[in-house]
């Protein structure tokens, strides 16, 4: 049995500026303190969080972007993951849907859903209020 979630956050930038915090690797280092990029092309890799997370991007688009999900915690042999992201302009800023499937156990899923919050979009968010609104 797989284990699936499905967040939606709302940013306080537009739906491009959200892609760019997303793949930059020079505004992944602003916003979460770590290293990490995104090779913004089908195929392409992706590190997060000093090598902490690691995958190939699935797709990529003006407002969307999926990758596969792998971390250093996992037992070996462990399948990815998947993360869609969905940007929707919206109240001045950015809707962003993520759906981030295939957790093989239920208390990854749950761990997962607060780290989402707690390491990825409010950092996010406090780095737009604080240095992107000018």
């Amino acid at each position: 049995m797989n284990y699936d979630l499905k967040l939606e956050f709302q940013l306080s930038a537009p739906p491009e500026k959200v892609l760019q915090l997303l793949t930059d690797a020079v505004l992944i280092r602003k916003w979460s303190g770590s290293e990490g990029s995104v090779d913004n092309k089908e195929g392409g890799a992706v590190t997060m969080f000093d090598g902490w997370a690691t995958g190939r991007v699935l797709k990529t688009g003006t407002n969307e972007l999926a990758y596969t999900w792998s971390t250093t915690d996992w037992a070996e042999g462990t399948p990815p993951t998947e993360v869609h992201y969905l940007l929707k302009k919206q109240d001045g800023g950015t809707l962003v849907s993520v759906s981030h499937t295939g957790f093989v156990t239920e208390e990854e899923m749950k761990s997962h859903r607060s780290g989402w919050t707690d390491y990825f979009f409010d950092p996010m968010e406090d780095y737009i209020m604080i240095f992107e609104q000018n």
